[in-house]
Parts: C-alpha cells; sequence; structure tokens
C-alpha cells in the first residue's frame, strides 16, 4: 500500500469514527434533554358562542372529517370550545366549562367522533383535582337531545322535552361542591344511538381519558376517577365499568355508581310490550338499530306500516315526548316475525348488550326500586348474582322500597354519591357482596345533609356564588 493511499484511508477513518461519535453524543444528548412521554399537545381553545348550535346545525364541531378522527388516538381531542353551562338552559353556573371534541371508537372499533362536556369549579383543589364521570339518562334520538346542547345557557333543548339533562344535571352540581372536575359525555354518540351500552362504553371512556389530557381541568393522569348513572344513563356506566380493564386499563376508575339498571334490554322490551312504558323502550329500539346495522335492515324490511309510520315520527323527538307519545303499544307486533326477539340480528344485538359478562374490576354501587315500572328489578338481581359468584367481586346492593322507577333516583342518587365520596377519598370499599332491602334510601346515614347541601348550593349558584367555593 502506497504511502499517500494509507493516509487518504486513515484521514477517512478519522473522519468516520468523529462523525460517529459525534452523532451518539447528539443522540444522547436529545434523549437526556426529551421527556420520557411527551404531553398530549390540546388544540386552540376557541370562544363560547352567546347562542349554541345543536349538533345537527354545528358539523365543523361535531363531525370533524373522517381522516382526522381515523388520525387520532382513542380519547384523543380534536377541537376545544369553552361553553357557558346553565339550569335549565337560562340560569349560569359559576363554574369553568368546555366543550371537547375527541376520537372515540363504535361498538366494532370502527373510529368515530365524540363530544363530551368538561366543568371545574372555581374553589381551590389539591391537584390532581377528583374526577367524576356523570352519564346522563340522554333518552333520546335527536341531537339537539344531547346533553353537550341541552346543559348550555340559552340551549331550547329544555323546552322541547329533553327534561331529564337539567334534571339529572343536579347530581353533576353535588360533585362540583365537592370541589371535584365532572365530565358529561354525549355517550349515545354522533348517530343518537340510544342504549347501545357497548358503544355508550367506549365513548364514556374516551370521554374520561380526554378529561385526564386536558390541562386546564387540573385533573392529570392517575387521578382518581367515579362513574355515575341513572336507567338511561346506568347502560353506558355499567358496561363501561365492566370494559374498562380491557379498552382503557390506564384510568384510575376507583368505583362506579349505577342504578335503574338497565340489565338486560330484552327484559325491558317484553316489560314495555302493551304498556305505558311502550313508547320509550320503542325509541330504544331504534337507537338500537343505528348501531347495530342487519337490526337496521331487518327493521327495514319487517316493520310494518304503522311501524314505518312511528319510526318517522319519532327520529326527532326527546325523552319527554318519547316517553308521553304512544303508550301502550304492541312494540313486537310492528314487526312482521312470529317472535322479533329471536330473529338473529336482534337476538345478536339483545345478547351483545346484556350486561354481566366481565366482573368490573372496580367496587360497584347498585340500586334499584322493587317497584320499577321501565327496567325490571329481577334483570339488576340476576345481574348483581352474577357478579357475586366471583370471589373477587365487590358490590354494594341496594333495593329500595318506597319508590318506582323516578323517585328511586332521588331516594338512591345521593347516597350513590356518598359511597363516591369515599371512593374518591381513598375509603377501601368493603370486600364482597352486599344485598339490601331498604324501606327507603332516604335514610343512608348523612343522605339528609346532601340533600340539604345540593338545594342550598344550587339555590346559591342562581345568584351568581361560585359552585365549588
Amino acid at each position: 500500500m502506497t504511502t499517500r493511499r494509507f493516509l487518504k484511508r486513515s484521514s477517512a477513518e478519522r473522519m468516520a469514527r468523529f462523525c460517529a461519535v459525534s452523532i451518539s453524543a447528539l443522540l444522547a444528548a436529545a434523549a437526556v434533554a426529551a421527556p420520557a412521554q411527551a404531553d398530549p399537545v390540546t388544540p386552540p381553545v376557541l370562544p363560547a358562542s352567546i347562542i349554541p348550535l345543536p349538533p345537527e346545525l354545528d358539523p365543523g364541531f361535531y363531525n370533524p372529517p373522517a381522516d382526522i378522527v381515523a388520525a387520532a388516538a382513542p380519547g384523543e381531542i380534536l377541537k376545544v370550545r369553552q361553553v357557558n353551562v346553565a339550569n335549565f338552559g337560562l340560569i349560569p353556573l359559576n363554574v369553568d366549562a368546555w366543550q371537547v371534541s375527541y376520537r372515540s371508537n363504535n361498538s366494532r372499533d370502527e373510529a368515530i367522533p365524540a363530544v363530551a362536556t368538561l366543568i371545574k369549579p372555581r374553589g381551590v383543589s389539591p391537584t390532581p383535582r377528583k374526577l367524576l364521570s356523570v352519564q346522563i339518562a340522554e333518552d333520546s334520538t335527536a341531537g339537539y337531545c344531547s346533553p353537550s346542547y341541552a346543559l348550555q345557557q340559552f340551549s331550547v333543548s329544555p323546552f322541547v322535552g329533553q327534561i331529564v339533562a337539567p334534571a339529572e344535571f343536579l347530581f353533576a352540581q353535588s360533585a362540583l361542591q365537592q370541589g371535584w372536575a365532572v365530565v358529561i359525555p354525549d355517550h349515545e354518540g354522533p348517530n343518537s344511538a340510544y342504549a347501545a351500552g357497548p358503544l355508550a362504553a367506549r365513548i364514556t371512556l374516551d370521554g374520561i381519558r380526554a378529561a385526564t389530557d386536558f390541562a386546564p381541568l387540573e385533573v392529570g393522569h392517575g387521578a382518581p376517577i367515579g362513574m355515575y348513572g341513572y336507567s338511561g344513563g346506568s347502560i353506558p356506566t355499567a358496561h363501561a365499568a365492566e370494559l374498562r380493564k380491557t379498552y382503557a386499563p390506564e384510568l384510575n376508575i376507583v368505583g362506579a355508581a349505577a342504578g335503574g339498571v338497565g340489565a338486560d334490554l330484552g327484559a325491558a322490551l317484553e316489560m314495555a310490550n302493551n304498556q305505558a312504558t311502550a313508547g320509550l323502550v320503542l325509541a330504544a329500539v331504534l337507537g338500537l338499530a343505528r348501531e347495530y346495522p342487519d337490526v337496521e335492515a331487518l327493521l327495514d324490511q319487517k316493520l310494518n306500516p304503522l311501524g314505518q309510520l312511528l319510526k318517522a315520527v319519532k327520529t326527532p323527538l326527546c325523552v319527554q315526548y318519547q316517553s308521553d307519545l304512544f303508550p301502550f303499544l304492541n312494540i313486537k307486533g310492528l314487526i312482521n316475525s312470529p317472535d322479533p326477539t329471536r330473529e338473529p340480528a336482534i337476538a345478536a344485538m339483545l345478547e351483545d348488550t346484556r350486561l354481566g359478562k366481565s366482573l368490573p374490576d372496580m367496587p360497584m354501587f347498585l340500586w334499584h326500586s322493587q317497584w320499577d315500572e321501565i327496567l325490571p328489578l329481577y334483570s339488576t338481581n340476576q345481574l348483581v348474582n352474577t357478579y357475586c359468584q366471583d370471589p373477587k367481586a365487590q358490590v354494594q346492593y341496594t333495593r329500595d322500597g318506597a319508590s318506582e322507577h323516578i323517585i328511586a333516583e332521588i331516594t338512591g342518587g345521593p347516597a350513590a354519591i356518598l359511597w363516591l365520596k369515599d371512593r374518591l377519598d381513598g375509603v377501601p370499599a368493603q370486600s364482597g357482596c352486599s344485598i339490601t332491602d331498604s324501606p327507603s334510601m332516604l335514610g343512608t346515614p348523612g343522605e339528609t345533609q346532601l340533600l340539604q347541601s345540593l338545594v342550598g348550593e344550587t339555590l346559591a349558584s342562581f345568584f351568581g356564588k361560585p359552585i365549588g367555593a
């Protein structure tokens, strides 16, 4: 080898070694400087509108482009805006509130958009804040009935049939009064798929993910989280409790409370057929068809002319008119089939939406009226028995004697909030299962005081008092 070639080779080798060392040093420095996991980037927060638009007139927020939704991770926030929440659409609350549009999944794990309302009290609280996810019984088949619209100031929803959202909003306010943050998902999804539990569970869990990612809410990852839902809100709550360990195991959900439980929609259909509650349950059948294409196809093919007419009439209705119109219907008789529940599409849907397939890995507080006229007591009894066959179950179940479906939320809801408070405060739930027949849950220790505080603080908020301060 000549001297010139040796010198050229030596120079090249020295240069290569120098570049390799330099690149390694830069990479090492970058690794030290970079955080282990980057915090999610929140989109710019848009200002609140004076007059809110219902979802039907606000597709840019409620239905972002499908490719943008599909590219996001479940729970990832796509858009954010401030909102003004109010009691009965009129009386503003002195809180901080936002709406988030985020990516979720339907029951087939296909990407869909979802919306939730995030609310933070104005009082000082230790960081991270505790979080309660409140699943309101929307029980409707139109977007303008959704909680995100109904809870806003100057929304028309409370005056056109969405009477449940303003009423159950009081339970969210009881959480705010204790300094907790609150997330309220539109758990029926973009198609108002009323009663579709597996869909609602995913939207609920992804709404919690969005809430923990949203820094102004002061919750953060690892914060203790509770879930509350009654009647139509029990469906997403209980399904989310069963699904959490496989769908969102990172969420620190420490307890779930569900009352008037929709454990078996097939049993609810049988109970409502030809009864006063038939109109409400027919709405659930129509809502479920929006999430289960095979059921939709079956209804298109086999609904008789009266059924087709009722389907068209019910499409734009909120819960009050879903309930009040067309009672005592023969729901099963609207479908040209000897037994619609045995049709393969409907049977598969009823099986998919039945609770009890998995034991929730968190303590559960369940309650049900002994005289419930909408959702059968025996289905909840069966659900509890199923859970409690597992020695790892932690279930507290109360059957309330002095109530029917609506009164049972008034008597049992405050007891559920008190139970959730203990879980969020780190008090361990009792092990095993307990089943109690109570003359009235109003006798629960501390419930009267909670109701008095709730009424007093809510009235004070009408005059501008900051909630949670």
